[in-house]
Protein backbone atom coordinates (compact mmCIF):
# COMPACT_ATOMS: atom_id res chain seq x y z
CA UNK A 1 0.00 0.00 0.00
CA UNK A 2 1.78 3.20 -0.77
CA UNK A 3 1.55 6.04 1.72
CA UNK A 4 -1.13 8.90 1.57
CA UNK A 5 -1.65 11.87 3.13
CA UNK A 6 -2.99 12.04 6.28
CA UNK A 7 -1.16 8.21 7.30
CA UNK A 8 1.74 8.12 9.84
CA UNK A 9 5.13 7.69 8.46
CA UNK A 10 6.50 4.29 9.66
CA UNK A 11 9.29 3.56 12.18
CA UNK A 12 12.58 3.53 10.03
CA UNK A 13 16.37 3.22 10.45
CA UNK A 14 18.30 5.04 7.82
CA UNK A 15 22.32 5.17 7.55
CA UNK A 16 24.69 7.98 7.39
CA UNK A 17 28.01 9.02 7.72
CA UNK A 18 29.00 10.76 10.21
CA UNK A 19 32.51 12.26 11.57
CA UNK A 20 33.29 8.43 13.63
CA UNK A 21 31.86 6.61 10.92
CA UNK A 22 28.43 4.71 9.68
CA UNK A 23 25.71 6.10 12.06
CA UNK A 24 22.15 4.93 12.02
CA UNK A 25 19.24 7.14 12.43
CA UNK A 26 15.81 6.78 13.46
CA UNK A 27 13.48 8.66 11.32
CA UNK A 28 11.34 8.78 14.62
CA UNK A 29 13.85 10.96 15.81
CA UNK A 30 13.73 13.36 12.87
CA UNK A 31 10.02 13.42 12.82
CA UNK A 32 8.39 13.60 16.27
CA UNK A 33 7.04 17.35 17.10
CA UNK A 34 8.74 18.69 13.81
CA UNK A 35 7.88 20.01 10.10
CA UNK A 36 9.95 17.69 7.84
CA UNK A 37 10.29 17.54 3.81
CA UNK A 38 11.68 14.06 2.99
CA UNK A 39 11.97 13.27 -1.21
CA UNK A 40 13.16 9.94 -2.48
CA UNK A 41 14.67 8.96 -6.00
CA UNK A 42 15.94 6.73 -7.71
CA UNK A 43 19.53 6.80 -7.00
CA UNK A 44 22.62 8.51 -6.15
CA UNK A 45 24.34 9.48 -8.64
CA UNK A 46 21.93 8.77 -11.52
CA UNK A 47 20.83 11.84 -13.88
CA UNK A 48 17.75 13.55 -13.25
CA UNK A 49 18.42 12.82 -9.31
CA UNK A 50 21.45 14.52 -10.03
CA UNK A 51 20.81 17.11 -12.09
CA UNK A 52 17.00 18.26 -11.42
CA UNK A 53 15.70 16.72 -8.26
CA UNK A 54 18.60 17.22 -5.29
CA UNK A 55 19.36 20.87 -7.08
CA UNK A 56 15.86 21.89 -6.84
CA UNK A 57 16.00 21.36 -3.09
CA UNK A 58 18.73 23.10 -2.67
CA UNK A 59 17.46 26.08 -4.83
CA UNK A 60 14.27 26.63 -1.98
CA UNK A 61 15.66 24.79 0.89
CA UNK A 62 16.06 28.78 2.55
CA UNK A 63 12.44 29.35 1.42
CA UNK A 64 11.09 26.03 3.10
CA UNK A 65 12.75 26.72 6.28
CA UNK A 66 11.32 30.57 6.33
CA UNK A 67 7.70 28.50 6.33
CA UNK A 68 8.76 26.43 9.45
CA UNK A 69 10.38 23.39 8.05
CA UNK A 70 13.06 22.35 10.24
CA UNK A 71 14.61 19.67 8.06
CA UNK A 72 15.01 18.61 4.23
CA UNK A 73 15.83 15.14 3.97
CA UNK A 74 17.15 13.40 1.05
CA UNK A 75 16.33 9.65 0.97
CA UNK A 76 17.98 6.98 -1.71
CA UNK A 77 18.10 3.17 -1.73
CA UNK A 78 22.33 3.76 -1.16
CA UNK A 79 24.11 3.08 1.63
CA UNK A 80 25.36 6.08 3.97
CA UNK A 81 28.39 6.63 2.47
CA UNK A 82 27.26 6.89 -1.50
CA UNK A 83 25.04 9.43 0.19
CA UNK A 84 27.79 11.22 1.87
CA UNK A 85 29.49 11.07 -0.75
CA UNK A 86 27.16 12.48 -3.39
CA UNK A 87 26.02 15.32 -0.69
CA UNK A 88 29.51 16.51 -1.36
CA UNK A 89 29.97 15.85 -4.91
CA UNK A 90 26.28 18.05 -5.76
CA UNK A 91 26.75 20.85 -2.64
CA UNK A 92 23.44 19.34 -0.92
CA UNK A 93 25.07 18.47 1.94
CA UNK A 94 26.54 22.43 2.51
CA UNK A 95 23.19 24.01 1.00
CA UNK A 96 21.75 22.26 4.08
CA UNK A 97 20.05 18.69 2.84
CA UNK A 98 19.99 15.70 4.97
CA UNK A 99 21.36 12.73 2.95
CA UNK A 100 20.24 9.68 4.34
CA UNK A 101 20.88 6.14 2.78
CA UNK A 102 17.84 2.99 2.60
CA UNK A 103 20.40 0.52 2.27
CA UNK A 104 18.43 -2.63 2.47
CA UNK A 105 14.86 -0.21 0.92
CA UNK A 106 13.04 -1.33 3.96
CA UNK A 107 11.77 1.98 4.43
CA UNK A 108 10.63 2.65 0.85
CA UNK A 109 9.33 -0.50 0.53
CA UNK A 110 7.08 0.10 3.89
CA UNK A 111 5.59 3.50 2.23
CA UNK A 112 5.33 1.31 -1.08
CA UNK A 113 7.26 3.50 -3.30
CA UNK A 114 9.67 1.14 -4.59
CA UNK A 115 10.19 0.12 -8.05
CA UNK A 116 12.79 -2.38 -10.06
CA UNK A 117 13.60 -1.67 -13.55
CA UNK A 118 16.26 -4.74 -14.07
CA UNK A 119 17.09 -3.63 -17.48
CA UNK A 120 19.12 -0.59 -16.26
CA UNK A 121 20.37 -2.34 -13.28
CA UNK A 122 17.90 -0.59 -10.61
CA UNK A 123 16.17 -3.13 -8.16
CA UNK A 124 14.01 -2.38 -5.09
CA UNK A 125 14.64 1.39 -5.63
CA UNK A 126 12.83 3.84 -4.94
CA UNK A 127 9.59 6.10 -7.12
CA UNK A 128 10.57 10.07 -7.13
CA UNK A 129 8.40 11.52 -4.71
CA UNK A 130 8.35 14.63 -2.17
CA UNK A 131 6.53 14.96 0.75
CA UNK A 132 5.67 17.05 4.02
CA UNK A 133 5.00 16.04 7.06
CA UNK A 134 4.45 17.40 10.40
CA UNK A 135 5.16 15.26 13.44
CA UNK A 136 5.46 12.34 10.94
CA UNK A 137 1.73 12.70 9.46
CA UNK A 138 1.83 13.42 5.95
CA UNK A 139 0.17 16.65 4.97
CA UNK A 140 1.35 16.91 1.27
CA UNK A 141 2.30 14.01 -1.09
CA UNK A 142 3.57 14.34 -4.64
CA UNK A 143 4.50 11.32 -6.68
CA UNK A 144 5.70 10.98 -9.82
CA UNK A 145 4.55 8.84 -12.86
CA UNK A 146 7.89 8.40 -14.11
CA UNK A 147 11.37 7.95 -11.82
CA UNK A 148 12.76 9.71 -15.03
CA UNK A 149 10.94 12.91 -14.57
CA UNK A 150 11.02 15.87 -11.74
CA UNK A 151 8.45 17.93 -11.97
CA UNK A 152 5.31 17.67 -9.49
CA UNK A 153 7.94 16.21 -7.05
CA UNK A 154 10.80 19.13 -7.42
CA UNK A 155 11.43 21.20 -4.78
CA UNK A 156 9.48 24.63 -6.38
CA UNK A 157 6.36 22.48 -6.42
CA UNK A 158 6.11 21.67 -2.86
CA UNK A 159 7.34 25.26 -1.48
CA UNK A 160 4.70 26.43 -3.48
CA UNK A 161 1.92 24.03 -1.58
CA UNK A 162 2.75 25.21 1.92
Amino acid sequence: MTIAVGDKLPDATLQRVGADGPEQVALADKLKGRKVVIFGLPGAYTGTCTTAHVPSFMRVRDELAGKGVDEVICVSVNDGFVMKAWGESTGAADAGITMLGDADSSFTKAIGMEFSAPAIGLIDRSKRYSLYAEDGVVKQLNLEESPGTCEISGGETLLKQL
